[in-house]
């Protein structure tokens, strides 16, 4: 019932850009903070960008969260993307932002590949 779907990765070139959505269902996305992880092969998961609950959009160097509330959808927005953005990205909910946000629902993940 509860569920987070992560979709739009693909293949882009270096430089390019891409936006990634993360659909709700079961659960308000409105009363979450939520991060955006990736995860490359043969490396640990990496936060890459969260978004309160209070806020409708953050920024962090190449990376943009907002979020649309009545679809109950969140979005991240990637920029001037390197190889090394390659991983599978993955939205998830949690209570908070910080550091090391304790995620309380994950998405099974979107695969973003960075490459010429």
């Amino acid at each position: 019932q509860v569920q987070l779907v992560e979709s739009g990765g693909g293949l882009v070139q270096p430089g390019g850009s891409l936006r990634l959505s993360c659909a709700a269902s079961g659960f308000s996305l409105g009363y979450y903070s939520i991060g955006w992880v990736r995860q490359a092969p043969g490396k640990e998961r990496e936060g890459v960008l969260c978004i309160s609950s209070r806020d409708s959009t953050t920024m962090k160097g190449r990376f943009t969260i907002s979020r649309d509330n009545a679809k109950n959808t969140v979005y991240l927005q990637m920029s001037r993307l390197k190889p090394e953005d390659t991983a599978v990205y993955y939205c998830a909910a949690a209570h908070g932002c910080g550091s090391s946000p304790v995620y309380d629902y994950w998405g099974q993940g979107t695969q973003v590949t960075v490459s010429s």
